[in-house]
């Protein structure tokens, strides 16, 4: 049985787990799950209702970085965990970081406000985007910049997780139509280019703007 993934395409953290599977090389069903409103047999597979979630055969899984981790471990493929335990253990506070630091301004303020509350008849709130962009989003795009120094990925030259799961919540920035500077972030503005040239997002982004472009009104 081909393993099945469930989540919206717009969700940074199904979004990382689709660029995962297509780096490994993985063969899997996607299932949408909206964001609200998900269906009551949902929780049986993610008991908090979360999303991405998987089902692979009789083992289901919820959580994008539990499902990282199992993905690794259970399939191999690409090391997107670094080659020792101090880059594996990088790459995944790198991937918290994003998680948890960066998504809630990234993601749940400038994305969900601006893209998708209007589709629930809700007003975006504009002292909570204007709170992200000046207050929150700076000083956390610092630190990654300098983690980032002047290396092509996080691991240096090796690409890992930790790319992916910055790069995810970046490209909902950009959905939002906010692009990062790069003269402010110009090691960030780099890796973004970097990853979204290659083939595990590339083929993923044009229905993603599709998607976007729908729930704006511009087409």
């Amino acid at each position: 049985m081909a393993l099945t993934l469930y989540g919206a395409i717009l969700s940074p953290y199904v979004r990382k787990i689709r660029i995962q599977l297509a780096e490994q090389q993985i063969e899997y069903q996607h299932k949408h799950i909206p964001p609200r409103d998900k269906p009551e047999w949902y929780t049986d597979i993610s008991p908090l209702g979360r999303i991405p979630a998987i089902q692979d055969g009789d083992f289901k899984l919820a959580d994008s970085a539990v499902i990282a981790q199992y993905l690794h471990e259970s399939r191999g493929g690409q090391p997107l965990y670094g080659n020792t335990p101090e880059q594996a253990a990088r790459v995944r506070w790198l991937e918290k970081f994003a998680d948890y630091e960066l998504a809630p301004h990234s993601t749940f303020a400038l994305f969900f406000q601006r893209v998708v509350a209007p589709n629930y008849g809700e007003k975006p709130d504009q002292i909570m985007i204007q709170a992200a962009l000046e207050q929150h989003l700076p000083h956390l795009l610092n630190y990654l910049e300098s983690e980032l120094g002047n290396a092509a990925f996080f691991l240096g030259e090796q690409f890992s997780l930790a790319d992916i799961a910055v790069c995810t919540q970046l490209i909902n920035m950009a959905h939002a139509g906010e692009l990062i500077d790069e003269y402010r972030w110009p090691g960030l503005a780099s890796l973004l280019s970097r990853v979204t040239a290659r083939a595990s997002v590339s083929a993923i982004l044009p229905t993603e703007h599709q998607q976007v472009a729908k729930l704006t009104g511009r087409i």
